[in-house]
Formats: structure tokens, C-alpha cells, sequence
């Protein structure tokens, strides 16, 4: 269900009182409580005051449900908080994600297209579009109406961008590049760089490979500040619909990201490896070239992928292996030292029994 801040009144940093009946409809919760309450804020657990809607997600915090102050508390189905009304709902974090959405202040800029940008004569801007200023928008360029593009972006000839995009400040998205609707690209992406192509000549140096082809954003994707998604030399970089990256990922050329795709902070995955839809990466993860990562596979921060794994697994460490196998051996691991000193006590008392049991030299003359 979609939720229109400007149908309840909320506009900025102060927004106008929103009673708990209307938003428990608009966040699709069972109300228990004072439906008269005024909400005009989020806040966490510990912070919440009168006037503020904090949510309970994770059990370990349940004991700060007695002392908050907040007049509701967004939660499931456990304890109800001793001074607070309820919005109960199966799914707290989703509704927690959808009440801050309703409360943040309203960053909307005013369509048109700033007197210090460059645009090319020719490129195609939909009704609704907004250009900052010292954006430099190339020739055949199309953008897609209700999108906005912050100050100091470029975008290269032959890029089409689609619907209600944002585009923040000290984007690049090179020639030919297409991103679709709904991205959000955060400071500095860089989309459709150089893929790092390099054959050996003869003689010892290297010959750049052109980098000519396409990278293809789909619906639903975000990308985090200073992410690089590099171009490939044929085929193309895709990523699919509803993925979600964060800060300082470094996506090769030829690579092929799924759809719903979750990768947290410096993540790097090598050129022309496919991953498959709803894969997860923790920071840091490193995954090679050429592989193939199934779907719903999950790898623990700073594991490093070196080989293709299977639709659903869960893999840690270098190289990767199966989590549990990983644990079993994080285990032994600690007791390398331990385990090495008994060995040579063992190792010390057995030469000690061996010597014991050799003859004497007298009774082999005898």
C-alpha cells in the first residue's frame, strides 16, 4: 500500500500531528490503544518521547519496551509496553521503514532545468524532469519524467535514464549507458567506466582492450555512494531489477547481478561471473572471475569466493566453504597453539619410550 505524506499533512521537519488511527490504516496495523494520540515524530527506543512512534523488531530489546517514553510503539506479537499504545503487525521492521518514509522531510526539488546546466540541444527531458546546476547532459540523451538529477552530475551521450530516478551529486553515467525506473544513485556512483581489459604483447606490455559495450540498470535499484559498475568490451553489465548495493562496491565487466540482490559495503566481484537472484554478500566479500553463485546464496562478510557455488548455500571464510564447516574449523583454529605444544609432548615422550626399548649394546655382543 503506498503512503502519501501529503495527504496527512506532513511536509518538512515539522510536520502537522497525524492521530494513531490514521496511521495505524496507513501502515496497515492493528491499533491497540488511544486512537487520539498526536504522532509528529520517529524515534528509537531509548530516545522516543511524547509525541513520537518508536517500533520493537529484535527481542533483545524488549526490556526497553518498559521505559520508553514513546506514545506508540510499533511491535508483533509480544508484550504490550505499560504506558504506550500499540500498532501491532506481523511485520514491525517493514511498518517501522514505512513510518519514517511518511515523517521525513520533504527533499522534492521543483522540476525545470537549472540556467547553469548543459544540455545538449537534442537530448529528450520529460515533463516533471529536474536539473541541477553544472549537470552536463551529452547528445541523444532521453530522461524520464518526474526524475531528478542533482548538482554535478554527468551523463554521457546516448544514456537513457527512466521514471522518478534520483541522481545525486558527482554521478557519472557514461555513453550509452540505460538506467530504468526508480533508481536511486547515490554520490559519486560511477556507471559504464572502462572494464579493466588488458592483453600481453610480445615485447611484455599491454594492449588495452576497448571497453565498447553497454551496462543495463533495471527498476528498483540503488546504489551506494562511490559503487562503480564497469563496461564490458561485447555483451553487456546487467543489473537486475529490485537490487540493492551499498557504499563502495566495484561490480567488473560482463558481470550479471539477479534480481533482489542484497551486497553490503566493499564488495568486489571479478569480471563475467553470473549471480543469481536474492544472493546476499556481507562486507568486504571478494568473489572471483567466471563463476556462477546460485540463487539465495548467502556469503559472510570478508568470505572470498573462488568458486562457483551451489543455489542456496551458505559459505564463510577463504576460500569459501560451507558456513558450518567454516565454524567447526574457526574452532580448531584457536587451538593451533595448544594443539602444536601437545604434539611435541607427545612427539618428546614417544622418542623417550623408543629409547627405552632399544637394547644395550652388551646384550647384542653377548
Amino acid at each position: 500500500m503506498g503512503i502519501d505524506p501529503w495527504a496527512l499533512g506532513i511536509a518538512s521537519y515539522n510536520p502537522l500531528p497525524v492521530k494513531l488511527r490514521d496511521l495505524a490504516v496507513h501502515l496497515e496495523c492493528r491499533l491497540e490503544g488511544d486512537g487520539d494520540v498526536d504522532v509528529v515524530r520517529v524515534a528509537g527506543l531509548r530516545e522516543a518521547g511524547p509525541g513520537d512512534v518508536t517500533f520493537l523488531a529484535n527481542s533483545k530489546y524488549e526490556k526497553l519496551l518498559v521505559s520508553t517514553r514513546a506514545s506508540a510503539v510499533i511491535l508483533g506479537d509480544g508484550p504490550a509496553p505499560p504506558q504506550a499504545a500499540c500498532l501491532r503487525t506481523p511485520h514491525p521492521y517493514l511498518a517501522f521503514a514505512r513510518a519514517v518514509r511518511l515523517f521525513a522531510p520533504d527533499s522534492r526539488t521543483a522540476p525545470g532545468v537549472h540556467a547553469m546546466a548543459a544540455v545538449a540541444g537534442d537530448a529528450k527531458l520529460a515533463d516533471g524532469v529536474s536539473i541541477g546546476a553544472f549537470v552536463s547532459i551529452g547528445q541523444g540523451v532521453t530522461i524520464g519524467d518526474g526524475t531528478v538529477v542533482y548538482p554535478n552530475v554527468t551523463i554521457g551521450d546516448g544514456a537513457s535514464i527512466g521514471r522518478d530516478c534520483v541522481i545525486h551529486s558527482n554521478v557519472a553515467i557514461r555513453e550509452r549507458v540505460v538506467v530504468r525506473d526508480r533508481v536511486i544513485l547515490q554520490n559519486g556512483v560511477v556507471l559504464g567506466s572502462d572494464g579493466y581489459g588488458f592483453v600481453r604483447r610480445p615485447d611484455g606490455t599491454h594492449e588495452k582492450i576497448p571497453q565498447a559495450a553497454s551496462v543495463v540498470i533495471e527498476d528498483d535499484v540503488e546504489l551506494g555512494a562511490n559503487t562503480t559498475v564497469d563496461r564490458p568490451a561485447v555483451g553487456e553489465t546487467r543489473i537486475k531489477q529490485g537490487t540493492k548495493i551499498d557504499n563502495l562496491v566495484m561490480i567488473a565487466h560482463g558481470v550479471s547481478v539477479g534480481r533482489n540482490v542484497l551486497m553490503a559495503a566493499q564488495v568486489g566481484i571479478a569480471g563475467s561471473t553470473e549471480i543469481g537472484d536474492e544472493v546476499v554478500f556481507g562486507g568486504q566479500v571478494g568473489v572471483g572471475g567466471h563463476l556462477t553463485i546460485g540463487r539465495g546464496v548467502v556469503a559472510v562478510g570478508q568470505s572470498g569466493v573462488t568458486n562457483s557455488v551451489e543455489p542456496g548455500a551458505m559459505v564463510s571464510g577463504y576460500p569459501a566453504i560451507d558456513s558450518r564447516e567454516w565454524r567447526r574449523s574457526s574452532a580448531v583454529f584457536r587451538r593451533l597453539p595448544e594443539l602444536k605444544r601437545r604434539i611435541e609432548e607427545l612427539e618428546a615422550q614417544m622418542r623417550e619410550l623408543m629409547a627405552d626399548d632399544e637394547p644395550d649394546s652388551d646384550e647384542e655382543t653377548s
